[in-house]
């Protein structure tokens, strides 16, 4: 094992651990809402949401790490397929965020044209259909691009899953919360 594979591993493996002790000693020891909270009626967000995700982000990371390292030494870490197929999941990530970004404001802008209304995209981005728009059209070709990408060609069923994952994520993060936004309509 090389010198730079050693640490990299020590490296993961602390990533690990760290990551499972803040979720499950910091977390539930420190933090009093834990993820969701129920206030008057009302779920919100409790304050170990973001901890929590942070730290599932870090154990993935680690896991990656650990899991990489454990090659031989003489074969590469990464090969010239996995890199191409990492860059075009990147530039489907960067789509799929730009038109979830700007497909509500857009849509609202076209009604506007066609109905001399004058109404901002703001105002509308907690209200149906508006707020789901951009969400479930990115997210939908975000997932099915990923099973294309995957598959190596476009299918039905690769479309069904996607707008049923967009749809089954609509009904877990947004139905709950009523102060919630989707993203991203939380930044317009």
């Amino acid at each position: 094992m090389r010198k730079d594979s050693h640490s990299n591993l020590i490296l993961g493996l602390s990533c690990v651990v760290f990551a499972l002790l803040v979720l499950f000693l910091w977390i539930p020891l420190d933090v009093e809402t834990g993820f969701v909270e129920k206030v008057r009626r009302k779920y919100i967000i409790g304050d170990g949401m973001a901890p929590a995700v942070a730290a599932i982000f870090l154990l993935i990371g680690g896991l990656g790490l650990v899991i990489f390292e454990r090659r031989n030494a003489d074969q590469p870490a990464i090969s010239k397929a996995a890199l191409k197929f990492i860059g075009a999941a990147l530039a489907l990530l960067f789509v799929s965020f730009a038109i979830m970004r700007y497909t509500g404001p857009l849509a609202v802008s076209a009604t506007n044209f066609l109905t001399n209304d004058v109404t901002e995209y703001r105002l509308l981005r907690d209200t149906v259909p508006w707020k789901y728009l951009g969400y479930a059209l990115g997210g939908t070709i975000l997932i099915a691009g990923l099973i294309t990408m995957i598959e190596g060609k476009i299918t039905r069923k690769g479309l069904i899953i996607a707008v049923l994952a967009v749809l089954v994520m609509i009904l877990i993060y947004d139905l709950p919360f009523e102060d919630l936004l989707l993203p991203p309509n939380g930044d317009v």
